[in-house]
């Protein structure tokens, strides 16, 4: 299974302020549901109560949360581990955020697509985890954000899917945020 990532970040790494996206760029917005079309998307429930409108369609949406609680059109894991064993026959995965979910799957994920913000916000609160060893192989310039397409270290990379010795590994990252 391949995980793959999906973000739109700041120069900073910002991607969020009280729960809310920093930027909307329809050409982003269509880069996003391109890609994920078809396929089942991993979210934190925090990023699920930030759609407006639930679920997004026509694909398959799983919430992360350690609350006991149904969401329509969604299924439910309580771990990332959880999470991906749902998906174990599943050709492609996305991790669609939020920050703590982004940080779980970093160091497990084999794509990271993201669209580079040419801009530092004046506030945020939120920010994706340092990817600075992840090397760029697709990058497309537009005016106001670069789209980028990466992929990990030598070290990170497996041809097979991750242990939950992998995953459990990736909580005890480094937490440091900011620029």
């Amino acid at each position: 299974m391949n995980i793959n990532i999906i973000v739109a970040v700041a120069q900073n790494r910002a991607i969020g302020y009280r729960n809310q996206l920093l930027y909307s760029y329809h050409e982003d917005l269509q880069r996003f549901k391109s890609l994920t079309i078809g396929h089942t998307i991993i979210m934190g429930r925090k990023t699920y109560q930030s759609l407006p409108n639930g679920a997004l369609p026509n694909r398959r949406n799983i919430v992360v949360t350690r609350q006991s609680i149904q969401i329509p059109n969604c299924d439910i894991a309580h771990s990332i581990q959880e999470a991906l064993e749902l998906c174990n026959n599943e050709d492609e995965v996305f991790i669609i955020g939020g920050a703590e979910i982004y940080r779980q799957t970093l160091p497990i994920a084999n794509r990271l697509y993201l669209t580079l913000i040419k801009d530092t916000p004046n506030k945020a609160d939120t920010y994706f985890p340092d990817y600075s060893q992840w090397k760029i192989v697709h990058q497309e310039e537009h005016d106001f954000f670069y789209f980028e397409e990466l992929i990990p270290p030598k070290s990170m990379t497996s041809t097979s899917s991750p242990s939950s010795s992998d995953i459990s590994g990736a909580s005890r990252g480094n937490s440091t945020i900011g620029s």
